[in-house]
């Protein structure tokens, strides 16, 4: 190294200085470098990109076999390899809950969750709510108060508020408000959602 280089750290040397996998995989997914400038990312030794594992999923009260990358997210395995493309995806980075379906009774994104933490878990979609034919109380209440309006965000806010009904069955208004706070309508159509859970609510009490 001569005397003009020392002190100096390279682009090459700073990301292998932090040698984190998801640093590399940040970079390179930006375009900011060229994939073989991060030679500290190995995606086959990291158990990262690449990886993959067979996993045994129960979802709306069914088994399923899949085979999925280390990276896939919850949402991507249920709408891409499942089928299921009730769930939404708007943001990609849990921020406005289109994907929304519930773990284990509690309502969470499911872009914000890998498919392989899912073993043995149990997962409702909105497709698991109606029976057959009869659509789910929920369901019918946001028909009747017009809770759809673009329709893009309904499903998650379906089942954020079945989450809060089946945790509080009486909920009240400001119950209500803040059970949906964590879904987004682009359309601002927040009143009308929120009284259709109210309204199945009411009839609890």
């Amino acid at each position: 190294m001569n005397d003009d280089n020392k002190g100096k750290v390279s682009r090459r040397t700073f990301l292998k200085g932090l040698g984190g996998g998801a640093i590399g995989t940040a970079v390179i997914s930006t375009g900011l470098v060229k994939s073989d400038s991060v030679e500290a990312y190995s995606p086959e030794s990291s158990g990262g990109v690449g990886t993959r594992k067979t996993l045994n999923l129960k979802v709306n009260g069914k088994s399923y076999k899949v085979e999925v990358e280390h990276r896939s997210t919850l949402a991507e395995v249920l709408r891409d390899q499942l089928g299921l493309t009730g769930t939404k995806i708007g943001c990609d980075r849990g921020e406005c809950g289109a994907c929304t379906v519930m773990i284990g009774g509690r309502n969470m994104y499911s872009c914000s969750q890998l498919a392989v933490w899912m073993e043995g878990k149990e997962i409702l979609t909105i497709e698991g709510l109606a029976k057959g034919d009869k659509l789910d109380p929920l369901q019918e209440a946001f028909i009747e108060y017009d809770g759809p309006q673009c329709g893009f965000c309904t499903s998650g806010q379906i089942m954020s508020g079945k989450a809060l009904l089946l945790k509080n069955p009486q909920a009240n208004e400001a119950q209500v408000r803040r059970g949906l706070s964590g879904n987004l309508c682009r359309c601002g159509n927040y009143n009308r959602e929120v009284a259709a859970v109210l309204a199945v609510a009411n009839k609890a009490r």
